[in-house]
């Protein structure tokens, strides 16, 4: 590997370093700081915090990847994606902020337990227990992205590349808990936007523009620019568009980026942090898009060796730019995975300490006994999910469509429901967020076929997930007791706060 890469890198983890002691000497004297930053976060490091902890590995390798063997089809998700992040980030984003400060609560759980007024701690229990199962899935998927990069890029052993990429994030999440993680977040997001505008525009330019462009991909495969057909020119069906589309749906319950919304200073930042937040969206996603098609035809013309359409960023990284440049592209791969892992050891690390370990294992630990709880919490996570990424073989797209979907079926119309209609019961909340998990496990593991089709492969799993959930929230709320007096007023009262606002 070049000098130059190295001292790129090499920058890249002292920097992200340096962030996560900064942030232990300044946020981590309570759990509510190590867990929420003390719902101090700026509009901007709230946006692009959510932005970062969204992306992770499979943004830079997955979705170029996608759009690499897939052509035009593949950008179904982006789209999706864009239109669910706007709605989360008006739907839910404001109601949340407010909802969780009224009733004091840090955690996803905690929500949910203070907004059913839950004295019997199953709702906690459940959500808890959905939130470390999905997510230690979530986080091997970064994990193995970090093995691939070291591998592929460094010609280093797989298995050190799960290890060192955990090790880092592990290190600066341990110490500087929600504060660190934001920080990062925000600088590699930074990081993340930059290089995929060089990347495109390296390629357009050496690729001759957009008309050259055009007619390479036609000559390749006309259908590679066909939004509504495969690259063997069959129609994409309905039901295979609105699977890709239903990525979206995910947005609302992912416990990892809207616990950044509960962390914003003040409610009446988050116009200039949606605009923000969607913005860098937007962008980085066309920027993706672009990498994986562009480099399909730099690749061909080059007649160069690609085994693993997934590394087509790493590949022209390095074939592009100097090696400084591409240690800092490299570098941008490493923000897109340790930005989420990071994010998601903190809200797993959250879950076992103030859902698991106060609740029911000491009730009257102390603040420094938690975050200690906490941290090693984290590793705690982060080994298990290195002993799942040793399945080198995995997709990142498809660990990362597993847990999207769990988490999008299980909370979403939970936390969607629960935000605008006070009838919405405790018992509802309990069978619509088993319902919807359950559904999703059984579309993708059950030997279920229909005309010799998994179900899987006919529909992304999260659109029976969504729906079976929310028709279970509305059909139990009508059949149980009615709302607890307590829950009731504490609904109310975060509408008058909301109002106000």
């Amino acid at each position: 590997m070049a000098t130059g890469t190295i001292i790129s890198l090499a920058l890249y983890f002292i920097a992200m370093l340096a962030i996560g002691l900064y942030a232990y000497k300044h946020s981590t004297s309570d759990v509510q700081e190590y867990m929420l930053g003390g719902r101090q976060l700026s509009p901007k490091v709230m946006a692009l915090s959510a932005g970062a902890s969204d992306m992770s590995g499979w943004m830079l390798m997955g979705l170029p990847g996608a759009m690499y063997v897939s052509g035009l089809s593949s950008a179904w998700i982006g789209i999706g994606l864009t239109i669910g992040a706007f709605c989360n980030y008006v739907l839910v984003a404001p109601r949340l902020r407010v909802h969780t400060e009224v009733t004091n609560a840090i955690t996803i759980p905690d929500y949910f337990e203070h907004r059913f007024n839950d004295q019997s701690r199953i709702l906690r229990l459940v959500s808890s227990a959905v939130i470390v199962l999905f997510f230690t899935l979530y986080t091997s998927s970064g994990v193995v992205a970090g093995g691939k990069l070291f591998e592929s890029s460094f010609g280093l052993s797989y298995e050190l590349g799960l290890y060192v990429t955990a090790g880092v994030v592990v290190m600066y999440t341990l110490f500087g808990g929600f504060l660190a993680v934001s920080l990062t977040d925000f600088v590699q997001g930074c990081i993340i936007f930059i290089s995929l505008v060089i990347v495109p525009a390296m390629l357009i330019y050496l690729l001759g523009g957009f008309g050259e462009i055009s007619s390479s991909v036609t000559a390749i495969n006309p259908n590679l620019l066909s939004l509504f057909s495969d690259i063997d020119g069959n129609s994409l069906s309905a039901l295979g568009i609105i699977s890709l589309l239903a990525w979206g749906l995910g947005y609302f319950g992912q416990p990892h980026i809207i616990v950044r919304f509960m962390a914003l200073r003040s409610v009446k930042d988050m116009p200039t942090a949606r605009r923000i937040g969607i913005s860098w969206m937007i962008v980085s996603l066309i920027g993706a898009l672009a990498t994986g098609l562009l480099g399909l035809v730099y690749v061909t013309q080059t007649q160069a060796k690609l085994t693993d359409p997934e590394t087509i960023f790493i590949f022209l990284s390095q074939t592009l730019f100097h090696p400084l440049i591409g240690g800092f592209l490299l570098a941008a791969i490493l923000a897109a995975i340790m930005s989420t892992i990071s994010s998601q050891l903190l809200v797993s690390s959250s879950s076992l300490t103030g859902d698991f370990y106060r609740i029911f294992l000491r009730k009257h630990a102390s603040q420094k006994e938690l975050v200690l709880v906490g941290r090693l919490s984290v590793i705690l996570v982060a080994l298990i999910a290195i002993a799942l990424a040793y399945d080198r073989n995995s997709s990142i797209l498809s660990l990362v469509s597993n847990a999207w979907a769990g988490f999008g079926a299980a909370f979403g119309p939970l936390i969607l429901i629960s935000l605008f209609w006070k009838g919405m019961t405790r018992a509802a909340a309990i069978a619509g967020m088993i319902s919807g998990a359950v559904t999703v496990l059984i579309w993708i593991y059950a030997p279920i076929t229909l005309h010799g089709e998994t179900l899987g492969s006919i529909m992304y799993e999260i659109v029976p997930g969504f729906l079976v959930s929310s028709v279970v929230i509305f059909v139990v709320s009508k059949f149980t007791k009615p709302v607890d007096e307590v829950a009731g007023l504490a609904f109310d009262q975060a509408r008058q706060a909301l109002a106000q606002d």
